[in-house]
């Protein structure tokens, strides 16, 4: 995954923390509304960037986890 998505994640992640954060203040309605719709919006956009990204790898379900490598016997 390139970094833009990586960003975008993390701005998602932010207005979903600040949503939170107004709903227990009681900010008013259309704020939180408009703010609810750019998320998602922004959410389906990452997801949109991260299936069209161009990423391509020589492993496979061989080659197991990277943090436990299996060993040829």
């Amino acid at each position: 995954m390139k970094n833009t998505a990586m960003i975008l994640l993390t701005i998602t992640t932010l207005i979903l923390v600040a949503l939170a954060v107004m709903v227990s203040y009681n900010v008013a309605f259309p704020m939180v509304f408009y703010i609810t719709c750019a998320g998602q919006a922004i959410f389906i956009f990452t997801v949109y960037k991260v299936l069209t990204d161009k990423y391509s790898t020589e492993k496979t379900f061989d080659d197991w986890y990277e943090d436990y490598p299996i060993e040829d016997k």
